[in-house]
């Protein structure tokens, strides 16, 4: 199946959804992001096996992912009311976004023909260009936090290490 919607190398598409927790501006735009890496997790849905899991993981290594400077969010075609049970129910921190009409999961080429957002990971540099994208066709297996170190570190966007000074 050829990839739709934007490959690396492109621009992200810009949005703006709202999101839990709330966002400080109302929404989450990709835009005020520039100056950031950003990885957008796009995901079927809260609640469901495989995406529990995903965004557990997600949260359980989370310093990892923060320590990189990277902006993790978690994005699916889940209302804002089921986004909100499904961070109390597992403590989730990470910003999940809410795609109710899957306009954005469109844009970015993972919409499924059930309407909801396909399993995808995509990297988008400081510029906001993406330099890494993977797509999960069954949406049965996801990117550890440890493969999204791996993009970061294969598109050379992680933060330089601090020079050690002579003593």
């Amino acid at each position: 199946m050829p990839i739709m919607g934007p490959k690396a190398g492109d621009a992200a598409p810009d949005f703006a959804l709202e999101g839990i927790p709330p966002a400080q501006a109302g929404v989450y735009r990709l835009s005020e992001q520039r100056g950031k890496v950003v990885v957008l997790a796009f995901y079927p849905g809260d609640f469901t096996p495989v995406c529990t899991r995903q965004l557990v993981d997600y949260e359980q290594q989370r310093q990892k992912l923060s320590a990189t400077g990277a902006v993790l969010w978690g994005i699916s075609t889940d209302k804002l009311e089921k986004h909100e049970r499904m961070a109390k129910a597992y403590a989730l921190s990470l910003p999940l976004l809410s795609d109710p009409q899957a306009g954005i999961a469109s844009l970015y080429g993972v919409r499924s023909l059930m309407g909801t957002a396909r399993r995808a990971l995509f990297v988008i540099d400081r510029g906001g260009v993406i330099r890494y994208r993977k797509d999960e066709p069954l949406s049965l297996t996801y990117r550890s936090p440890d493969d999204i170190l791996s993009a970061l570190a294969h598109a050379n966007l992680l933060p330089a290490a601090p020079e050690t000074v002579p003593a």
